[in-house]
Parts: C-alpha cells; structure tokens; sequence
C-alpha cells in the first residue's frame, strides 16, 4: 500500500514539473521562440482552437517570428487574437504572413516577468506539498486501519519527503534558470 501511495505521489509531483516546463516555456525572454504562441487560442469559425493548427509558425530571424495560416481566411482572427493577448506584441500582416517583431526586454519588464516565473514556480512547490500532505494523510489512515506497519509508514513517510525534496529541488532549478534567461540583454 505505501508503495501505491509513493508511486502516485511521483507521479503526480512529476506533472506538476512538467506543467511548470511547459508554462515557463511560454514567457518571453527576447528571443523569438514559436513556444510562445502555443498557447494561444483563435477564434476559427468560432470555435476557439489552437494556433499551432491553423497556421505553420516560424523563426527566420532571432528577433521574428513569422506565421503563415494554411487557410488565408483565418488572418484577421489570428491577428486579433495576437493583439488581443498578453504578449505585448503588434503583428504586421502582409495578406499572407504574420510577422511578429520580438522587441527587446526593458529592464523593467525583465523585472517583472522573474516575478512571475517565481509566482509560477511557488505554486507549482505548493502543488507538490499539497500532493505530499495527500499522500501522508493516506499513509497514516493506513496505518490507523492496521493495513501497514508503523515501521511501513515511517519508511514510507522518509521516502515521500525525500521524493518531494527533489522535486521541489527540480522546481527551484527549472525557476533560477528561466529568471536567468530572462534578465540576460
């Protein structure tokens, strides 16, 4: 039972890294990157769908990105959808191509996205010692319904600590690395 317990704790710790890699993914850092458009939703016979499947998005240049629809129609409502959200970024649409021009970080705004990646990277430590206190109030039922040892849920209780050390560990690192990456000019 406590290995059932520790194993879901894993992996659930392990989403919760992989949904923070994927979130700190989409934050700008002045390079031009197609990860910061892929969660961005348009309005595609007015059905909300993801940008990356209606239209092939590219880097020409450090500082571009450009997006070419397959369907020619949809121009209009990918630009809205652009301008309309937090990117900080103005497209300019030649009837066939959008060109996203990445301008460069302010000092200011470099400041200001660190916060966020570590507003991000405390909620995701919270989600781990969330699913940490599941998995020990679990445990110690077990072991109040005599279905584990009280040697069971303190080895168990050891290896769940250990288990969120290295994932918060994880966290904390995937968190300085991407604040580095923002504040380089």
């Amino acid at each position: 039972m406590v290995k059932e317990a520790i194993k879901d704790a894993s992996e659930r710790m392990q989403v919760s890294v992989r949904v923070l890699q994927d979130e700190l993914a989409t934050i700008r850092t002045g390079r031009a990157s197609p990860l910061l458009l892929e969660k961005l939703m348009v309005s595609y016979f007015e059905q909300p769908t993801p940008l990356n499947q209606l239209a092939t998005i590219s880097v020409p240049e450090p500082r571009l990105l450009a997006i070419r629809p397959f369907d020619a129609s949809s121009l209009g409502e990918i630009e809205r959808s652009i301008l309309a959200s937090d990117l900080g970024l103005t497209p300019n649409n030649d009837g066939k191509i959008i060109r996203l021009s990445i301008p460069p970080l302010t000092e200011e705004r470099r400041r200001e996205l660190t916060r966020v990646v570590g507003q991000r990277v405390e909620e995701v430590r919270i989600a781990v010692r969330n699913v940490r206190r599941d998995s020990q109030s679990d445990m110690r039922e077990f072991e109040r319904e005599k279905i584990i040892s009280e040697d069971e849920l303190q080895r168990g209780l050891k290896d769940l600590q250990r288990l969120t050390d290295e994932s918060v560990e994880t966290i904390n690192a995937l968190g300085e690395h991407k604040q580095d990456e923002i504040m380089q000019v």
